[in-house]
């Protein structure tokens, strides 16, 4: 049985991943800050401080080997001007999109199947950044740079690490032209183990409405 963890899992895009995976026949462990309770036996709970290097460390080596780790922690801060940028906003958003990156890579590298995937998710702006969101534009790029490190570490081996680019997520019906709902964030993520890593490692992948 292919085992995927997916940190972030209580967030937006989660519980469709989650449910998804799960639908394929795949045991999803499904870490959150908080506790999230889910109707599947195939769907192991897990609340994880990634904040936490050795506990994330700990809780890694508890799971053992793993065939894909979707990293779907985010979260924005961000105002209209350059000038006006607060560098409180730049320490939030370091630990929360690149710090919890960094934690649970690390832990994982080594635990990663043969096929293993490895997904994040990251918002266009990484690459064209507006003055107002220079934090987070700039986080999002760390997070980018941080995975494609990962995907070189890789290159040599039938696994691959992915980013997935999008305009914003939409959930329900509340879609707009260019946005990406999460139930076909879910559906992309899912067939990443469909894929030769050739086709997937190291790449940015484009998803819109």
């Amino acid at each position: 049985m292919r085992t995927v963890v997916v940190t972030g899992a209580g967030g937006a895009a989660g519980p469709p991943l989650v449910h998804r995976l799960a639908a394929g026949g795949t045991r999803v462990i499904a870490a959150d800050v908080r506790p999230v309770e889910w109707d599947d036996e195939l769907i192991v709970p897990a609340v994880v401080d990634l904040l936490d290097e050795q506990a994330v460390r700990d809780w890694a080596a508890s799971i053992g080997q793993v065939d894909g780790v979707v990293h779907l922690v985010g979260g924005w801060r961000g105002g209209k001007t350059f000038a006006s940028t607060d560098l409180a906003d730049w320490a939030f958003l370091h630990d929360l999109l690149i710090r919890t990156l960094q934690h649970t890579t690390l832990a994982f590298a080594p635990l990663l199947t043969e096929h293993a995937r490895v997904a994040i998710v990251s918002q266009a702006g990484a690459q064209n950044p507006s003055q107002g969101h220079a934090a987070y534009a700039a986080a999002k790029a760390a997070a980018e740079a941080w995975t494609l490190a990962l995907a070189d570490s890789l290159k040599d081996t039938e696994a691959a690490a992915t980013i997935f680019v999008i305009k914003a997520l939409a959930t329900g019906e509340n879609i707009k032209p260019g946005w990406t709902h999460v139930d076909r964030l879910a559906e992309e993520i899912a067939g990443l183990w469909d894929r030769p890593a050739k086709e997937l490692n190291g790449l940015r992948l484009a998803l819109s409405s």
